[in-house]
């Protein structure tokens, strides 16, 4: 450890300080995104509408038995070849991402959905709601309440998935501080110092997770 030389942490945040960036916004938008169209699929999941049904069934276990990099690379790749010009490193992260959480998000709003009692729906129907409107005002709020700290866990494992867009050279925390390694001729330490950061965020959150979990327990 004496070998490190931690002079050059602070000249290097200029590029960490934009990679975090990066990363933080690119998990904010998937993760909206993600539960916006994990919700839907959920929905067409638990309807009796054999196409909804079958289409939103094929698309999360697609997307849930193949590698996140792997979808990566195949949209930064295959796309452009197929709308003829480049969509750039950044907005293949963000497709990338926000379609495959979905297929997460979808599975863990089904479950919240599941866990939401069936008179709930029915006392609904009974006030003279519609199915969309015992949804919009009974059941989603309840299943989101229910599912809040397993959404918040996925989330902290996209954040922590974000690293994967260095393979296809998106400046997130990673590549910021493989670029700044590189820059100061330094890598072991700014990979260190990444690492430090990851931690960092993913042991905060996670300890709020676990907190608000309880909390949601005893409110039940």
């Amino acid at each position: 450890m004496g070998q490190f030389d931690y002079t050059v942490l602070k000249p290097s945040l200029p590029f960490i300080w934009t990679g975090l960036k990066f990363s933080v916004t690119l998990t904010l938008i998937a993760m909206s995104g993600g539960i916006v169209i994990g919700t839907l699929l959920a929905l067409a999941r638990l309807s009796s509408l054999k196409p909804l049904y079958t289409g939103a069934m094929l698309y999360v276990d697609l997307m849930r038995s193949i590698p996140l990099v792997m979808v990566i690379l195949w949209f930064f790749l295959v796309i452009p070849l197929i709308i003829g010009k480049p969509v750039g490193a950044e907005y293949s992260a963000i497709i990338t991402f926000t379609a495959f959480e979905a297929a997460y998000y979808s599975e863990i709003m089904r479950a919240g959905i599941q866990s939401v009692s069936k008179g709930q729906a029915m006392a609904g129907y009974a006030l003279g709601m519609t199915y969309g409107q015992t949804m919009r005002l009974v059941v989603l709020p309840q299943a989101f309440r229910n599912m809040i700290p397993v959404l918040l866990t996925q989330t902290i494992i996209l954040f922590q998935d974000t690293s994967l867009v260095y393979a296809i050279g998106a400046k997130d925390l990673l590549k910021a501080a493989d670029i700044a390694g590189k820059n100061y001729n330094r890598p072991v330490e700014m990979y260190l110092f990444s690492a430090v950061i990851y931690f960092a965020i993913c042991f905060t959150l996670s300890t709020f997770v676990k907190r608000l979990h309880k909390r949601i327990a005893v409110l039940r």
